[in-house]
């Protein structure tokens, strides 16, 4: 059986290296705890290590420990341009103030029709593809115009509600600013397109890895070390020194991050690209989409697609020519006589048999997504969805991205995400300075870093977990196909390693 010394540490480096004798006895080393090293059999050759559950926390150590040191840049570049996206609020009124807010709050806005005419007039190109109305009474019209010239972007016209005076326009991408725009491509894909995508979906496709691994190995290590209470868990250790302080920094603030962080994994696995298609498929598989609006005017044939849910897109459908003014009007009277307060966006109809699409666009607590179909003709609403009839997982997949974006509860969203990004920013600095703590230091075994966990524990764990655990990794990799690729692609490098070393030491 191994024993701790009783001699206190004179120096760090003298700690350290204790630190990294008992880890690699206790949790690296399985025939730890045998004075006489692995047994051995009647022929010399060491026998095969018993199958334990203890082997369990070996390899979570193993596997925390990779995640952590291959997929941390990952998570730390997303922790970073996350944390710049959540002040994005504050950014746009800062960079664009001019156009996004009046000079003076009046007692009468003007008609939508008077605001468009004026925006039409300064910027007569393209068409017109919706307007946005505004979120405050401090805040401007939005004239969205669909410009072939700008692809997938849309040119959007900032009037004063009050005077109809143009106040300036903005290139805005899905109702967002440039700056916004920015940004949002810098935490996605680090403006490399869909190959820069992988980055971002690595990194959610691992966190939550990261984050349950921890907890596991920071429970279990609590309990059985300091933890009398929930204090010790919660916590870090105040009297603890070198790497021993350090990892309780690391483990106490991954427990206060831990469900901000499975929270952050969760909502951008939804709409990343490969697992994105994978819970696009569940939602269709359980009818859990947003319901369509019926746009098809009474007995009129069959419409256009309706795209009305992707509020802000800039339009619903190919239209060549602007629709009449007035209609805009009369669309939003008789969308607000059906109850939709708050934010909306007009869009007129992308054919005759069409009918007008009103839809509220209000992201903040307590949301409304209510749709109405109108015929400006008649003034009658044709068709209506409710946000309170919208499947429970699609209230949970949008409310989450709106919590993901910082959106869904203003300013103490905002505040509790740049947290969970700083937070997140020191445990990977305390992750790779606890590697490099536990580094070799005497003379005859110097190492830049510490050792890696040893290789093999899943030989040793019992074969009830295996058998359970193979069929859930395999559905995990499935639904996670990131993960999977990159957990396969670690495993093949790591038998590669593995076989040269032992090649070498034969």
């Amino acid at each position: 059986m191994s024993h701790r010394t009783d001699e206190i540490p004179q120096n760090e480096q003298e700690q350290n290296e204790q630190e990294q004798s008992e880890q690699e006895q206790h949790e690296h080393d399985p025939a730890a705890g045998r004075p006489d090293g692995p047994a051995t059999s009647s022929s010399g050759r060491p026998d095969r290590p018993a199958r334990s559950w203890a082997e369990v926390r070996h390899l979570l150590v193993r596997l925390h420990f990779y995640a952590g040191v291959l997929v941390a840049p990952f998570l730390l570049v997303a922790a970073l341009t996350g944390l710049a996206y959540t002040l994005t609020p504050q950014l746009d009124r800062l960079v664009y103030g001019d156009r996004l807010r009046v000079e003076q709050v009046r007692d009468e806005v003007r008609p939508l029709a008077e605001q468009i005419a004026a925006a039409r007039a300064a910027y007569p190109e393209g068409t017109l593809a919706s307007v946005i109305t505004p979120p405050g009474p401090e805040d401007t019209t939005r004239v969205v115009l669909a410009v072939p010239e700008l692809g997938e972007n849309q040119r959007t016209v900032f009037v004063d509600p009050y005077t109809a005076e143009v106040r300036g326009e903005l290139t805005t991408w899905f109702g967002s600013t440039p700056l916004t725009t920015w940004l949002d491509d810098l935490h996605r894909n680090l403006h490399l397109g869909e190959v820069g995508r992988l980055y971002s979906e690595v990194a959610a496709s691992w966190l939550w890895v990261a984050v349950v691994g921890g907890l596991v190995l920071w429970l279990g290590r609590a309990r059985g070390m300091r933890a009398k209470s929930a204090r010790g868990v919660l916590l870090p250790d105040r009297k603890a020194k070198g790497v021993r302080r350090t990892r309780s920094l690391h483990a106490a603030t991954g427990v206060w991050l831990a469900l901000g962080l499975l929270f952050l994994s969760a909502t951008g696995l939804t709409w990343s690209n490969y697992s994105g298609e994978r819970f696009g498929r569940l939602l269709d598989a359980v009818n859990g989409n947003a319901p369509a609006l019926d746009t098809a005017l009474p007995g009129a044939g069959a419409p256009a697609e309706d795209h009305s849910e992707h509020a802000g897109h800039g339009g619903s459908g190919p239209a060549t020519a602007d629709a009449d003014p007035a209609d805009f009007d009369r669309a939003l009277a008789a969308a607000r006589g059906a109850g939709l307060g708050g934010i909306v966006e007009v869009t007129p109809p992308a054919d005759a048999a069409s009918a007008w699409v009103v839809a509220q666009t209000d992201n903040t607590w307590p949301v409304q997504y209510d749709r109405v179909a109108v015929d400006t003709t008649s003034g009658e609403i044709t068709s209506r969805t409710r946000w309170a009839d919208h499947p429970a997982l699609n209230k949970l997949s949008k409310l989450g991205v709106q919590g993901h974006m910082g959106v869904l509860f203003g300013v103490a969203n905002q505040i509790v995400l740049a947290l969970v990004a700083l937070g997140l920013t020191a445990v990977i600095v305390w992750g790779y300075r606890m590697w490099w703590q536990r580094r070799p230091t005497r003379g005859d075994r110097p190492a830049p870093v510490g050792r890696a966990p040893e290789r093999g524990a899943w030989r040793r764990i019992p074969l009830p977990a295996l058998v359970l655990g193979i069929p859930v990794v395999a559905a995990l990799s499935w639904a996670l196909p990131v993960l999977g690729v990159t957990l396969a692609g670690f495993l093949v490098v790591d038998a590669v390693v593995g076989a040269v070393r032992r090649r070498r030491t034969a």
